[in-house]
């Protein structure tokens, strides 16, 4: 089968959009009064980038580069938060 071309209502700059850093996920206002919404995760992995609405069959294109995309809560704890240097045990001594 083909590669179909996808119809988009508009094509949006990443900049454009508002991002949820709880939900990891990039939002642009729709014409239906709702959200396009896409998730970091398929932007990072190039698996799409296309935006879609929950509440109508409006789709947009994101505009991005791959190194502006802000990077995962995971990789910025691991790098905050080195692991713990193992301390000593302290060993009581009677007197």
């Amino acid at each position: 089968m083909a590669d179909e071309e996808i119809v988009v209502y508009d094509e949006v700059e990443i900049e454009d959009m508002t991002f949820d850093e709880t939900l990891q996920i990039f939002h642009y206002p729709c014409p239906c009064g709702d959200r396009f919404q896409i998730a970091l995760a398929d932007l990072m992995d190039e698996s799409t980038d296309i935006a879609v609405c929950p509440s109508c069959s409006l789709m947009i294109r994101v505009i991005f580069d791959q190194e502006n995309l802000p990077r995962p809560p995971e990789d910025e704890e691991e790098e905050a938060a080195p692991e713990p240097a193992e301390q000593p045990q302290q060993v009581p001594i009677a007197a």
